[in-house]
């Protein structure tokens, strides 16, 4: 598997992404207190004033090769809309996770989300040879199942009482799947998806 935590910068239409660093850091804030994203419970996205150490969390996850963080900008403003990451990263049976993603509110249910997923998904099947791309999310998030499952991911299963949240309630996830043999598919899906007028 050609090595999938190094340094990359994948770009569409409408979005870039980026290795994350500080330098969005202030931004990130402004966004999830503007849209009060951190008082989602089902969600993993960090209070404002914790941006910082999220980011260092990420970085040294990159540094142990064990995730790909990204920041998402939208070419339109040049500005950094979200995050997202390729993560669980498993070199012997070449799958990998797309995950620890959030949005603002601005970007929520738009072409960028779409497209920043066509662009993982592309890199890893095509150029990163992987058999397999996973999803998981909070069972209770009902919003990002669909988002999901709009992609052409389909439902592995839910592992129960999986993992604590940052409240310390055990969460059941929900574990979705893109394989190989489908990416033809899903890719000409996405690819519509992209240009069929919202």
């Amino acid at each position: 598997m050609k090595e999938i935590c190094h340094s990359i910068e994948l770009e569409g239409k409408h979005v870039r992404l980026e290795l994350l660093t500080h330098q969005h850091d202030s931004h990130f804030s402004n966004i999830i207190q503007r849209d009060d994203l951190h008082k989602l419970w089902y969600t993993s996205v960090p209070e404002p004033e914790n941006v910082a150490k999220d980011v260092d969390r990420r970085l040294g996850l990159y540094q142990q090769q064990e995730m790909l963080p990204f920041a998402v900008i939208d070419k339109r403003t040049e500005k950094a809309v979200g995050m997202t990451a390729y993560n669980k990263v498993d070199r012997e049976t070449r799958r990998v996770e797309i995950g620890a993603t959030w949005y603002g509110r601005e970007a929520q249910r738009t072409a960028i989300n779409t497209e920043a997923k066509f662009l993982l998904l592309q890199h890893a099947f095509e150029t990163l040879s992987c058999v397999a791309v996973e999803f998981r999310t909070h069972f209770l998030n009902h919003q990002s199942r669909k988002a999901i499952e709009r992609l052409g991911a389909k439902l592995d299963g839910i592992l129960r009482s999986h993992i604590y949240t940052r409240t310390g309630e055990l969460r059941d996830s929900c574990v979705y799947s893109i394989i190989a043999s489908e990416w033809p598919s899903v890719k000409r899906h996405l690819e519509w998806q992209m240009i069929k007028p919202r």
